[in-house]
């Protein structure tokens, strides 16, 4: 348990930062461009035209915009399932587990809304979320899906980092990925005690896996009701 509390702190630090309330001005200082001023480095950019089921719907766009709304699209994912945990908690779910799954809701939802004002007027609609396999009251159905996503969280933006054109984004993004991985090892922990950097989330490299944004959408694709057309997104 005390490694439980030591790691809640790390999350109440992340969330100072990533809570605050970012404006839209800020972000495009920081990364020293602006999204509509980003090249979309046609270029450089391969497209996928064999991507059943992620080839038509909301268009997440080409080149460093594109892969803000990939990224984007699973912070909405993330944090509309995690607000519907805290606000239908499990049965007989003990106060310190609502207290981390509260703040590992209030750092996606940051996340979310920190994609929102950086991509402005660029950001993709709301998306419409497909949570029936999902029984909330469940421990192990939560927890298990919160795994699911956390790791396909951290796969995404390690498979996306190499897809950034503009420096600051990649930088962003990796600050974001931290907190991503650090809530993959407090849900693999509360599913079982001691597991939080285990086998199956690093590599005999001690590395973390990375997978392509298709790959990703793949898997996400059963939890989003809205379809999504990845076509344009870069691949190399």
């Amino acid at each position: 348990m005390k490694s439980l509390q030591g790691e809640k702190e790390v999350l109440l630090q992340e969330s100072g930062i990533l809570t605050a309330k970012l404006q839209r001005r800020s972000f495009l200082q920081y990364a020293g461009a602006g999204v509509a001023g980003v090249a979309l480095v046609a270029a450089g950019c391969k497209k996928d035209k064999s991507i059943p089921g992620l080839d038509t719907g909301v268009d997440l766009g080409s080149g460093d915009p594109g892969i803000l709304n990939y990224a984007y699209a699973l912070e909405q994912l993330e944090g509309a399932f995690y607000d519907a945990v805290v606000k239908s908690p499990y049965t007989g779910i003990p106060a310190n587990e609502l207290a981390l799954l509260t703040d590992i809701r209030d750092h996606e939802l940051a996340h979310r809304e920190f994609f929102k004002k950086a991509l402005g007027t660029g950001a993709i609609v709301n998306l419409t979320v497909d949570f029936s396999s999902i029984n909330f009251a469940d421990r192990t159905s939560v927890l298990t899906t919160a795994k699911t996503f956390e790791d396909l969280g951290v796969s995404a933006y390690n498979g996306a980092g190499k897809l950034l054109k503009t420096a600051k984004y990649l930088e962003v993004a990796g600050k974001i990925v931290s907190v991503e991985a650090r809530h993959a090892a407090l849900i693999r922990d509360l599913i079982s005690n001691g597991s939080f950097a285990d086998l199956t989330a690093v590599d005999a490299n001690g590395l973390d896996g990375a997978l392509t944004p298709i790959q990703v959408l793949t898997k996400a694709k059963a939890f989003i009701k809205t379809a999504i057309n990845a076509s344009n997104l870069p691949t190399s």
